[in-house]
């Protein structure tokens, strides 16, 4: 309290002032930027400052709704006055000298007239960004097309333009010590579990850091478990699934100069899901569904299967494809786990290549690279072509999940399980499946377990987790996030059919 009434005061002294000490003490705050420009005007007798950052602010708008008219009057001018004449609706009156530098950075211009107990500040910033585009990281063929930009206006008016309700909450949270941050924190008031809104806006508003580079850090900061090695939140590019999850309860939060969008409370089989299973028919939205949770176990265990088998359990292999492999390995000299673990170490440097170089030349490498590279390893003897086709197999499952995430988690973990199965085999890998399955009980998302539906068991929600039923038997939200609706729509009307004569 005693802070707050020393900061009112202060506030109170600083002006009125001569524009000569205005100037002074502006000019230590921006530490002489040459981009701060200060410009002093003599309008009959009264002396008026106007400063701004000249790569922050339109400098059309700055001509045309500032300069011109301030300067078109003879009279003396007053701050009220120019409140109520420049054709500006977004003043602010500022006697703070750290509200004013805030509103300098935000694009504002800076308008004082000397002896005057305050001075006005009008935004018009100058936003530099790219436009609207097709997201490159979510690649969807059915459903919206357009991404989320590093702009903050333009992802909401995406998010505005699709939820043109008035149901549609906006929370503004301003983020940052030394480098402000605005971020949004939306939901649907109807719909949105208070404890899921109120434990993210607490999250966020008791963030105490010097900036925020972007969406993806700020997951570390307010995620339930850092230590996990899987994402907690769900992180999107498109608004079509931020726009989705927000009509299904969940909770959004967008961030400045970020194109991704965050999403939460999340379960690990929202990771497997996708917008494009809305747009299909829901027998074949099922199967695509289904077969993403095939990939997971093929490419998390298919080659620590291979390795162990191999390794310790041969009576598992059966004889004619015991001897093809017996052969493919003959001149092989390294074990079954070397040679697994040199094969997947080649595929992520591939991998990695080809994302890291332009899109052409990185397609070329990724393709040419992998043939010319896994064949010259089979004519050495360094591997055999069984094991190939099991990397490959299982480096292809990897691709099938939506989120670019949960993908890379599910390779880094085909390490140590490959590890596993080379020195314990089956039962090593027995071993790694348990550990995942113990960790993945106890990591939650907003404080939500993170294996909802299968854990605690909840039959209800099977339809919007791992398959899809037709719209006119599933109408409800899903139970496990508790929104406060869970009807979407009536299952009568739904299956009436009428005909054209009624």
């Amino acid at each position: 309290m005693k802070r707050s009434k020393e900061r009112k005061s202060k506030a109170k002294e600083m002006f009125p002032l001569s524009i000569a000490d205005l100037k002074k003490q502006l000019s230590d705050a921006m530490h002489d930027n040459p981009d701060f420009q200060l410009q002093e005007f003599q309008v009959g007798a009264s002396k008026i400052l106007v400063f701004y950052i000249t790569v922050m602010i339109n400098k059309n708008q700055l001509n045309s709704s500032i300069l011109s008219p301030l300067l078109s009057k003879k009279n003396d001018w007053t701050l009220a006055e120019i409140r109520n004449k420049l054709p500006l609706g977004n003043a602010a009156l500022q006697t703070d000298l750290k509200a004013i530098m805030d509103d300098l950075i935000s694009g504002a211009v800076g308008i004082y007239v000397e002896n005057e107990e305050g001075l006005l500040t009008y935004l018009i910033p100058q936003q530099e960004h790219r436009k609207v585009q097709k997201s490159d990281k979510e690649s969807t063929v059915l459903g919206p097309q357009d991404a989320f930009t590093e702009s903050l206006d333009t992802n909401l008016n995406q998010v505005r333009w699709r939820l043109n309700s008035n149901d549609l909450v906006s929370e503004k949270i301003i983020v940052g010590e030394r480098v402000k941050t605005e971020i949004r924190l939306m939901y649907l008031k109807s719909l949105a579990n208070e404890t899921d809104v109120q434990t993210m806006r607490q999250r966020l508003q008791n963030l105490v850091m010097d900036e925020i580079e972007d969406a993806t850090p700020l997951t570390y900061f307010i995620e339930d478990s850092s230590m996990s090695i899987f994402p907690q939140f769900y992180q999107t590019e498109l608004p079509s699934r931020f726009t989705y999850s927000i009509t299904k309860g969940k909770v959004g939060v967008l961030v400045d100069k970020s194109p991704t969008g965050i999403i939460a409370p999340t379960t690990l089989f929202s990771f497997f899901e996708s917008t494009e299973d809305v747009f299909m028919r829901w027998n074949v939205g099922s199967f695509i569904r289904i077969l993403r949770f095939v990939a997971l176990i093929i490419s998390a265990l298919l080659t620590p299967a291979y390795v162990a088998a191999v390794t310790f359990h041969y009576e598992i292999i059966p004889t004619p494809l015991l001897t093809s492999l017996g052969s493919s390995r003959a001149a092989v000299p390294f074990p079954p786990v070397i040679e697994a673990m040199f094969l997947e170490l080649l595929i992520e440097l591939l991998r990695e290549a080809g994302a890291r170089l332009p899109t052409k030349v990185g397609q070329t490498i990724g393709i040419v690279g992998g043939i010319v590279i896994g064949q010259a390893a089979v004519a050495a003897g360094l591997t055999s072509n069984i094991l190939i086709i099991v990397v490959a197999i299982s480096a292809l499952a990897s691709f099938t999940a939506p989120s670019y995430l949960i993908g890379s988690t599910i390779r880094v973990i085909r390490f140590p399980m490959i590890l596993l199965s080379g020195f314990l085999g089956l039962i090593g890998v027995m071993a790694g499946i348990c550990f995942l399955v113990i960790h993945l009980l106890k990591v939650t998302s907003l404080g939500r377990p993170y294996l909802l539906p299968a854990y605690p068991f909840n039959y209800k929600d099977f339809d919007n987790t791992f398959y899809r039923l037709p719209n006119f038997i599933s109408n409800l939200r899903s139970v496990s996030f508790r929104p406060k609706d869970m009807i979407r729509y009536k299952q009568k009307r739904t299956k009436k059919m009428k005909d054209i004569d009624e």
